[in-house]
């Protein structure tokens, strides 16, 4: 059953503790988990690779594992999804966060976006819960919705906003457009650039049942993580979470185009 967040209550149910960093050690994965058990955290959103890791470091507690599949860019073979969705259940995750094809939407082809859906949560075959990413900040307001309704209709679970690693994050407008546009059994992930309590509020007001961040110690403490620390590494979803950064500012790909 979806959760709806309710103003005063507490956040740290309603969060994915997330690490997606390509230079994530073990050690990190090691601190995400033990963070996530001492702050009470829904879950831990990892690459596939450390699922059964991070099944060991969580074994006891309440905490969920998430794992994406098809990350960052969605544009695997739908059947390279769905193995590795499987592979990621078998491993120990109960949630999976797949980045369905943008260029599918793009173009208006929406049965192959609703194939490529339906074949993973074939493959998960009710052992986890299937959240969509979207990945708003290519998409306008017509197929946000159109590609939320094409979700439901495949069987996921959830619909999300964005991986974090692509143009923009997640906003409220776009939150308000996803939850209006599927029915109230179906949930919406805020993730891409939360970083302090009042902005998790607000994505959780505008109807998100489930906020992804890496910053969600930060959240829980009372303050903001900053996006540019002293150490060189950032706090959002993208890829330079906990990463160092590299000084060309004109670089092309996801590093010129991270709000985060």
């Amino acid at each position: 059953m979806v959760k709806y967040w309710k103003p005063g209550e507490t956040l740290e149910k309603y969060i994915d503790h997330t690490l997606l960093k390509a230079q994530a050690t073990e050690a990190d994965i090691a601190r995400l988990c033990e963070e996530a058990r001492i702050y009470g955290f829904h879950s831990v959103c990892v690459n596939g690779v450390w699922v059964d890791y991070c099944r060991e470091r969580l074994a006891g507690s309440s905490v969920k594992i998430s794992a994406v599949v098809g990350f960052p860019l969605g544009a695997s073979e739908p059947r390279v999804k769905a193995y590795e969705a499987a592979a990621a259940v078998e491993d120990g995750a109960s949630e999976i966060d797949m980045v369905l094809s943008v260029g599918h939407v793009l173009q208006g082809r929406f049965g192959v976006v609703a194939t490529d859906i339906a074949g993973v949560v074939r493959a998960v075959d009710g052992r986890a819960i299937v959240k969509v990413i979207l990945e708003t900040g290519l998409l306008d307001d017509t197929q946000i919705a159109e590609t939320c309704r094409v979700a439901e209709a495949a069987g996921a679970h959830y619909v999300k906003t964005s991986t974090g690693f692509g143009p923009g994050g997640a906003t409220e407008a776009h939150v308000r457009l996803m939850r209006a546009s599927v029915s109230p059994s179906i949930g919406v992930k805020a993730a891409g650039g939360i970083r302090d309590g009042a902005a998790a509020r607000r994505m959780l007001a505008a109807g998100a049942n489930r906020i992804g961040t890496s910053a969600g110690v930060a959240i829980l403490s009372g303050r903001a993580a900053d996006a540019t620390p002293q150490d060189g590494r950032r706090s959002g979803d993208g890829p330079d979470a906990g990463g160092s950064r590299s000084a060309d500012s004109t670089a092309e790909g996801p590093e010129a185009n991270r709000q985060y």
